[in-house]
């Protein structure tokens, strides 16, 4: 709309249009500026490399012209690293080391990125709501959560992945329960510090009601905060669910993957320690480039810096 439109309208809808516009141009100028400030950060972008490297290779596995990670064969077992044919050397079965690798990052890091995108989805919802409604439905709420603080995240995703049993989605289903109240307690908090400011006090004057405000008027305000702090649950839950699989309690051999590979080369790490460790030297890496990834993105969120 041009200054001459604008100046033929009434006041009132002059001012309409410009409040409608408003919003759009700052979210557009916020997120640019974000985008911006990650973008000239790079540690951030070397880690985004990385982790997209390890992502495409995982997809892309059956088109690499990789040997069948699952055949093995005892007369090249444990070979060091660098011999013809076999870049990465060999595990205790004659596998190819490269490829159990290349593929074990499917289930790693399916097994590490799912539980907390799981987890960020109810954790939001329930610290959203507990933190607007208020009352005995925040009380009920956070105090159920409350006891789960009571145990460590380790041995509670080993109780419960014991208690489920092994496999994949035991695993899944014991790190969401594990990261789910981290991820209320932190929606909770920042929803409780913007229920209360105008824009929301202007929405529930104008009649909309409480799904509504929560939808629309603060899920977007602090989505942000819980974002960030989801993306730093990453490298934990990497880290987590390794832990499950070496102790038995994740994959099942002859499965590839990360934790699962530790366990079951843990006895030659005498014979071949550096063919031992390749497993371990993925999980550090993608773990530590997650862990930058997120504290990069949160002080390119945070624009007063």
């Amino acid at each position: 709309m041009d200054i001459a439109a604008m100046s033929e309208l009434p006041l009132s809808a002059t001012a309409d249009a410009a409040l409608q516009a408003a919003p759009a141009t700052r979210a557009r100028g916020y997120w640019a500026t974000v985008g911006r400030r990650i973008t000239r950060d790079k540690v951030s972008m070397v880690c985004a490399l990385v982790l997209l490297l390890i992502f495409l290779s995982a997809i892309l596995a059956p088109w690499l012209g990789l040997e069948d990670p699952y055949k093995g064969s005892m007369i090249r077992r444990l070979r060091h690293i660098g011999t013809a044919g076999y870049p990465l050397g060999t595990d205790e079965l004659g596998r190819d080391m490269l490829a159990r690798l290349i593929y074990g990052g499917r289930l790693s890091l399916v097994i590490g990125i799912l539980p907390v995108i799981l987890a960020f989805c109810i954790g939001t919802s329930l610290g959203i709501i507990a933190g607007y409604v208020g009352g005995r439905l925040n009380t009920a709420i956070m105090r159920t959560i409350d006891v789960f603080y009571a145990f460590p995240s380790v041995l509670l995703a080993i109780a419960i992945s014991g208690a489920l049993g092994a496999g994949i989605l035991n695993s899944i289903v014991a790190l969401t329960i594990v990261f789910v109240p981290q991820i209320t307690r932190v929606a909770e908090s920042v929803t409780t510090g913007v229920r209360n400011m105008d824009f929301v006090e202007a929405a529930r004057a104008s009649g909309a009601g409480a799904l509504t405000i929560m939808r629309v008027h603060i899920l977007g305000n602090v989505l942000g905060a819980i974002f960030v702090y989801a993306t730093s649950l990453i490298s934990v839950s990497m880290i987590l669910a390794a832990g499950l699989s070496f102790l038995g309690l994740g994959t099942k051999p002859p499965e590839p993957e990360w934790g699962l590979m530790l366990n079951t080369l843990r006895t030659a790490i005498y014979v071949n320690p550096w063919v031992a460790a390749l497993p371990g030297a993925m999980i550090f890496a993608v773990s530590i480039c997650f862990n930058l990834l997120s504290d990069g993105l949160r002080s390119a969120m945070d624009i007063r810096n």
